[in-house]
C-alpha cells in the first residue's frame, strides 16, 4: 500500500518516495498541446501546487519520473526547457515593501534553478532579465509557472486601499509576460480568485481562463474513481456512500470531484469524518462582507448567477456569491442557456461545507457560540422523532437566548429574513437537505428539510398579532404535492415572529 502525500506538492518526492499519485498527465499533455497561455482558477488546497510541478518537471525532462504515467511515451523528452516558477504563497503580505521582498526572494530561487544572475533589484526589470537571459542561455523559450498569483491582493482584501496598492503592483509584474512573447514557450497562471482581466491581466489577450473548461475539469482533485482504484486499499471498510455524501461534489463540468486534502485525512484519521478542508482556512473575510451589505442568508443556497457575476470579482466590486464560488464554498450544480447568455445554479458542494459555513452563518447572526450545540442536537432530536411542539419549544428557546444587541444591529432588510436566516442555518448545519424557496407550480414555498423520509415544508411570517396565516397559505397553494410519492411523511409548519417580542407569537403544524 503506497503512502498517503499529505502536503507533499513536490511531483519528484509524489514518485521517488512511493507516495500514491492519480496521474494527471494525459491533462497536462493535452494543455501542452493545445495552447501556450493559460490561467486556471481553484480553491486552496486542491492540488494546483502539485500541478505546476509536474508541468515543471515535463517541461525540464526528467523522463525517468513518469514511468508507467500517460505522458511517457508520448513527449519529445529530449527538449528541454528553461522554467521560471513563480510561488506567492507562502506568509502574509501586507505592504508593497513586503511585496517586493517576497517578489525578490521568489525570483532569487528563480536564478539559482536556472544559473542566471539578475543586474537589477528591480522585480519587473528582474523578471525581464530572467526571461530573456534564460532563453538565450539555453537556446529555446522559456516556460513560466505562476502559483497563488493573487494571494497578496486576497491577504488585503478587506482593505481596499493596500489590496488597490497590490494590484497594481502585482498588474506591472504580470506585464512583463505580454512584453516578452517572443521568448516564452508556455504561461499557466493559478490561484483561489478571478480577478477581472481588464484590471490585472490588462494586455494579456490571449491568457485562455479554463477554469469551467470541460477538458480541465478534472485538473486538479480526486474523481469517485479515483478513490476506488488509486485509493482502494486504503479506503476498505469504508463507507463509500457516507464519504461521497460529505465531501464529493465539486463541479467544474469534468466528473464531481473530492478535495484531496480532505481525502487524504479521512484515510489517515481511520475515517473519521470532520471538517478537514474547512479547518485549514479562514473565512473571516465571510463576516466581515456580511456586516457590509444586508445579505439575506438563504439566498446563498439555489442562488442563480450569470457568468457575468461569477466574473465580476476585483478590489472595486467583490460580489459575495463570486467570492463563495472561487474559494469553495459554493458550486455549480445547475447550467442553463439563456437568450441573454449562460446562467449557473449555485450550491454547497457537500455536507462538509454546508454544516461548516452555515455554523459560521449562526455565530454571525445569533453569537450563540458556545450554546449552538445544544440547540444544534435539540432541534435534530425533535425533527427525526418528529416531535414538532417539542421543535416549537426549541426554536423559542433558541430566539429568547439570542443577545439584545443582535436584534438592534442586524442590517437585514426586514425582520422576517433576519428570522428566516436564523432557522435557515441552523436547519442546514444539522445536516438537513435544505431547499430554500422552493419552487412548484402554486408559487414559492419558504423554506423545504428533508429528512430521511420525511418532509418538513415551513412558511414565515412577520406579524404582531398570531393569526395562522402562515400554514394557512401552505395548505391553500398545497405545496406539499411536489414531496408526494418522493417523501413517506409530509408536515407543515407555519411559524409567525414578532419583530416587538423578538421571538415566535403564532406556531401551527399539520401532517400530510
Amino acid at each position: 500500500m503506497k503512502k498517503l502525500p499529505i502536503g507533499i506538492q513536490t511531483f519528484r518526492d509524489i514518485i521517488n518516495e512511493g507516495y500514491a499519485y492519480v496521474d494527471k498527465t494525459a491533462i497536462a499533455h493535452h494543455l501542452i498541446s493545445a495552447g501556450r497561455y493559460y490561467f486556471l482558477s481553484r480553491p486552496r488546497r486542491f492540488g494546483k501546487s502539485l500541478f505546476l510541478d509536474t508541468l515543471k518537471d515535463i517541461f525540464e525532462g526528467r523522463k525517468e519520473l513518469f514511468k508507467g504515467l500517460y505522458i511517457y511515451d508520448k513527449w519529445d523528452w529530449e527538449v528541454k526547457y528553461p522554467v521560471l516558477r513563480i510561488s506567492l504563497g507562502s506568509g502574509v503580505i501586507k505592504n508593497r515593501e513586503k511585496l517586493n521582498r517576497r517578489l525578490n526572494s521568489t525570483l532569487e530561487d528563480a536564478e539559482k534553478s536556472i544559473g542566471i544572475n539578475c543586474q537589477s533589484s528591480d522585480p519587473e526589470e528582474c523578471f525581464k532579465e530572467l526571461i530573456q537571459k534564460a532563453s538565450e542561455k539555453y537556446s529555446q523559450k522559456v516556460v513560466i509557472l505562476i502559483d497563488e498569483y493573487d494571494k497578496p491582493i486576497l491577504d488585503n482584501i478587506t482593505n481596499r486601499e493596500v489590496a488597490l496598492e497590490m494590484r497594481e503592483a502585482m498588474k506591472d509584474f504580470y506585464g512583463v509576460i505580454k512584453d516578452n512573447d517572443a521568448y516564452i514557450r508556455f504561461v499557466f497562471i493559478t490561484g483561489v480568485s478571478k480577478f477581472s482581466k481588464m484590471n490585472l491581466f490588462s494586455g494579456l489577450n490571449n491568457l485562455e481562463d479554463i477554469t469551467l473548461h470541460p477538458d480541465y475539469g478534472n485538473i486538479c482533485g480526486y474523481t469517485h474513481n479515483d478513490l476506488l482504484t488509486i485509493f482502494k486499499k486504503h479506503l476498505q471498510g469504508a463507507d463509500m456512500q457516507k464519504v461521497k455524501q460529505w465531501y464529493n461534489g465539486y463541479n467544474y463540468f469534468g466528473d464531481k470531484v473530492y478535495n484531496p486534502f480532505d481525502i487524504l485525512l479521512f484515510i489517515s484519521n481511520k475515517f473519521e469524518f470532520s471538517n478537514y478542508w474547512w479547518e485549514t482556512g479562514n473565512p473571516s473575510f465571510l463576516i466581515d462582507m456580511l456586516k457590509t451589505r444586508n445579505y439575506y442568508i438563504p439566498e446563498l443556497e439555489n442562488f442563480v448567477a450569470s457568468k457575468e457575476i461569477l466574473n465580476t470579482f476585483d478590489v472595486d466590486h467583490i460580489e459575495l456569491v463570486a467570492l463563495l464560488w472561487q474559494t469553495g464554498y459554493l458550486t455549480i450544480t445547475g447550467k442553463t442557456s439563456t437568450p441573454f447568455g449562460v446562467k449557473y445554479t449555485l450550491n454547497t458542494p457537500n455536507k462538509e461545507v454546508q454544516t461548516s459555513l452555515n455554523n459560521l452563518f449562526i455565530n454571525y447572526l445569533t453569537k450563540q457560540v458556545s450554546e449552538k450545540l445544544k440547540f444544534q442536537e435539540r432541534l435534530y432530536n425533535m425533527l427525526a422523532k418528529p416531535d414538532l411542539d417539542g421543535f416549537k419549544d426549541a426554536l423559542f428557546s433558541l430566539f429568547a437566548s439570542i443577545p439584545y444587541s443582535n436584534f438592534t444591529n442586524n442590517k437585514l432588510p426586514e425582520y422576517e429574513g433576519y428570522y428566516a436566516s436564523v432557522v435557515y442555518a441552523y436547519l442546514a448545519s444539522i445536516g438537513l437537505d435544505i431547499i430554500p424557496e422552493d419552487i412548484t407550480n402554486f408559487g414559492r414555498m419558504d423554506l423545504t428539510a428533508k429528512l430521511e423520509d420525511k418532509a418538513f415544508i415551513f412558511e414565515f411570517k412577520l406579524t404582531e398579532k398570531a393569526t395562522g396565516n402562515a400554514l394557512q397559505q401552505i395548505k391553500e397553494r398545497r405545496y406539499w404535492e411536489k414531496y408526494q410519492g418522493d417523501a413517506e411523511n409530509i408536515y407543515l409548519i407555519g411559524i409567525q415572529f414578532s419583530s416587538e417580542k423578538r421571538n415566535i407569537i403564532g406556531y401551527e403544524w399539520e401532517e400530510i
